[in-house]
C-alpha cells in the first residue's frame, strides 16, 4: 500500500473512532472538517518515508505515529485560523473551521484533535510497545513547550522574537516530531534524524512566508498577507525575495546533507530537494529549478 493511502486509512479510522456512538455529533463534524479533504500531508509522508529508510519493521506503528503528526498539524491550524490569531476566513479553499462551526466548536475541535493524536500513536503501537514512551514523548515535545507548536504560537504574542527560534518552534517542531517518530516506530536510534527534521521544517516555514507575500488566496488557498497585517516574523519581509530563496534553498541543502547513512537516503535527498521547490509558488518554484 501507498504511503498516501496508509496514511489515509489511518486518519479516517481515528475520526470513526473520535465520531463514534454517543458523541456529540457537530464536533465530530468540524473535527472531520478540519482533517478532510486532505492537504499535502508532508508531515506524514515524511514520517513514512523515514520509517521506510529505517526498515519499516512495524507498519501499524509508523501508521499510528504518521496520522498523529498530521491529526496535530491540523489541530494547529484549526485554532491559527481562530479570530484571536489570524483570523482567517478559508483554509484549503473553503472556510475555516470556525467559519463553518463557530468558534467555540473550534476551540474544542482543535483540542479533541490533539488528545487523538495520542490515543491514535498509543493505538499503532500496540505490537512494540517498548517503543511507545521515545513515541509519546517526541509527539509531547513537537506540540508543547519551550520548542513546541504552541510555543511558536505564543511567540506571536512576544513583544519581540527571534526569526530562527520562531519558525523552528512554530513549523521545524513537527517537522522534526515526524523524521524522530518515524525513525522511533523502525525501531531505530531517533535522534541522528532530528536535524532533517528541524532543517525541512524551518525551509519549509521559509516557503510558506513566501507565500504569503508573493501568491494569491486562490493558488494558497488561505488569506494571504497575513505576517505584514500582523506584524509577524516574515524571512521574505526580512531578507528580500532573492535573499528568501537563498536561505530556503541552503536550509533544504542542509537538510537533504543531514540525512544519516541509510538504504534509502539518495531517495531521500531527491525528495528534500524537490518538496522545498514545490511549496514556492509557481513562477518562483520554476525560477528556483
Amino acid at each position: 500500500m501507498d504511503a498516501v493511502s496508509r496514511i489515509e486509512r489511518t486518519l479516517t479510522a481515528a475520526l470513526d473512532m473520535a465520531g463514534g456512538p454517543g458523541g456529540p455529533p457537530l464536533l465530530a463534524a468540524a473535527m472531520r472538517h478540519a482533517v478532510f479533504p486532505r492537504g499535502a500531508r508532508i508531515r506524514p509522508r515524511l514520517c513514512l518515508a523515514v520509517a521506510a529508510a529505517c526498515g519499516d519493521d512495524d507498519p501499524a506503528a509508523a501508521n499510528g505515529a504518521a496520522a498523529a503528526i498530521e491529526l496535530l498539524h491540523c489541530a494547529s491550524l484549526v485554532h491559527d485560523d481562530l479570530p484571536c490569531f489570524d483570523n482567517a476566513d478559508t483554509r484549503r479553499g473553503r472556510p475555516s473551521v470556525h467559519r463553518a462551526y463557530g468558534e467555540p466548536l473550534a476551540v474544542l475541535a482543535g483540542d479533541a484533535l490533539i488528545v487523538l493524536a495520542f490515543q491514535t500513536i498509543a493505538i499503532g503501537a500496540v505490537a512494540s510497545p517498548l517503543r511507545l514512551p521515545a513515541l509519546m514523548h517526541t509527539l509531547g515535545r513537537a506540540v508543547g513547550a519551550p520548542h513546541g507548536i504552541a510555543a511558536g504560537q505564543a511567540w506571536e504574542c512576544e513583544p519581540t522574537a527571534d526569526l530562527s527560534e520562531y519558525q523552528r518552534a512554530k513549523t521545524g517542531a513537527l517537522f522534526a516530531a515526524a523524521t524522530v517518530a518515524g525513525a522511533a516506530a523502525a525501531g531505530s536510534d531517533p535522534e541522528p534524524w532530528r536535524t532533517l527534521g528541524e532543517q525541512l521544517g524551518e525551509a519549509y516555514q521559509v516557503a510558506d512566508d513566501i507565500a504569503d507575500v508573493f501568491s494569491n488566496n486562490t493558488d494558497l488557498g488561505k488569506p494571504v498577507g497575513q505576517d505584514r497585517a500582523l506584524g509577524r516574523p516574515n524571512a521574505a519581509l526580512k531578507l528580500g525575495i532573492e535573499g528568501a530563496m537563498k536561505h530556503l534553498e541552503a536550509l533544504a541543502k542542509a537538510a537533504a546533507d543531514s540525512i544519516p547513512s541509510c538504504p534509502g537516503q539518495a531517495a531521500l535527498r531527491a525528495l528534500t530537494m524537490s518538496e522545498a521547490r514545490r511549496l514556492l509558488p509557481r513562477d518562483l518554484s520554476q525560477r528556483a529549478a
